[in-house]
């Protein structure tokens, strides 16, 4: 966890617990930020490793973690995303639960694909969610459930997440990257630093009465994804093929790769950034790739001297 990030956060209140229901990319995130910063910190995994501290949290099976074991939680994040049955798994199976714990905030990790295609306009969390895909719609009946909880919810939406090992970098160097140009098409990205860093943020903006509903966790620059893959190449002084035109490579793409170049939207965090006050660690794809490509040349020699 770098120590800058650690530095420009803060703690929460002395006796607070931060529970992560799923221990995935972003949820590994913000449990290593929160142990940073001291705060005592459960995860749950579907199948945690013996030796694991982790919760074993199983909707599938209806395994839950036990009331003992969620004793004392004030803040939460669930990470879940939607069964197969179109419902919230954790509500369906821990809402009697929740309700019994002390929250002081719950989080619920959404995505930007609510607000469907706007044909590269902007949106923010005034405009009406109008998904057209699946998945989205599922997303966003989940997203009612936990308004309707009564538990203290704010919905945190997030676009693609990229980071450390999980960029276009390894792409680049493996020689496998061949980039798509659709003429008017942008992505919004957020850098997974910024999803822990917002968390802790919001939460301490909700404790001091600023809570509202709905949040968009964004960077400040949507972009075309061959220009964020043509930069990474850049930083590693590696060759990339010329982007291809998308009319010449869908016919190539899987179903789901086409699904996402079949929405065109500007996610603005106006909310997060000039209401609330938060600074983005990773403004833009180039501070966040620059930081991915040093975290990553770290995991890849630990002897390395992290930079300050």
């Amino acid at each position: 966890m770098p120590e800058s990030l650690v530095n420009r956060c803060r703690s929460l209140p002395a006796g607070s617990t931060l529970c992560i229901l799923g221990a995935g990319f972003s949820g590994r995130r913000v449990a290593a930020l929160a142990e940073a910063l001291n705060i005592r910190v459960l995860t749950t995994r579907r199948n945690p490793d013996p030796e694991s501290r982790a919760l074993r949290f199983d909707t599938d099976q209806n395994v839950v973690p036990t009331d003992s074991e969620l004793r004392g939680v004030t803040h939460l994040l669930s990470t879940i995303p939607p069964g197969r049955d179109q419902t919230d798994p954790v509500l369906r199976t821990m809402r009697s639960q929740l309700s019994q714990l002390p929250l002081r905030w719950a989080g619920y990790l959404s995505t930007t694909g609510i607000y469907g295609d706007t044909g590269g306009a902007w949106v923010s969390e005034a405009d009406a969610p109008r998904p057209s895909l699946d998945r989205s719609r599922r997303r966003l009946i989940c997203e009612q459930e936990w308004l309707n909880s009564g538990l203290p919810v704010q919905i945190l939406r997030l676009p693609g997440i990229y980071g450390p090992g999980r960029s276009p970098l390894a792409a680049v160097k493996a020689g496998t990257l061949k980039p798509v140009h659709k003429p008017g098409q942008v992505f919004c990205r957020v850098h997974v630093d910024d999803i822990a860093a917002a968390c802790l943020h919001l939460m301490h903006c909700s404790a001091a009465g600023q809570h509202p509903p709905v949040v968009n966790i964004c960077d400040h620059e949507p972009a075309p994804s061959h220009v964020m893959q043509r930069h990474a190449a850049d930083l590693l002084d590696c060759d990339l093929p010329e982007a291809r035109r998308y009319v010449d490579a869908e016919a190539e793409m899987s179903a789901m790769a086409r699904s996402f170049w079949a929405e065109n939207r500007r996610v603005s965090n106006d909310l997060l950034c000039k209401t609330l006050g938060y600074t983005m660690v990773h403004p833009n794809f180039r501070s966040g790739l620059s930081h991915c490509l040093v975290e990553e040349r770290l995991m890849e020699d630990p002897t390395r001297s992290a930079p300050d």
